[in-house]
């Protein structure tokens, strides 16, 4: 039995990639822990930060961008409806 992937929308097929458990998590902290030191560590969380909310708020603006240009296609299409 095959667990559901992360990677499950690339394609039919077995998926060898699970999802990330708690050992692996572990694991990959650890890792970026002695890649860049203990002194670096609350920068590149800072920086990461920083990019996750840049990105969260790229895609509310996108989102928005398009909520709002259904709504005027709606409003223009309901328009004609009325007149003719």
């Amino acid at each position: 039995m095959f667990l559901p992937s992360v990677f499950a929308s690339l394609g039919p097929g077995p998926c060898l990639i699970g999802p990330i458990g708690l050992s692996e998590l572990l694991i990959i902290l650890f890792l970026v822990l002695l890649f860049f030191g203990p002194k670096r560590l609350p920068d590149v969380a800072e920086a990461l930060g920083k990019s996750i909310r840049k990105f969260k708020e790229a895609s509310r603006d996108v989102k928005s961008d398009i909520e709002s240009s259904t709504d005027k296609k709606s409003e223009i299409t309901e328009g004609k409806d009325k007149q003719g």
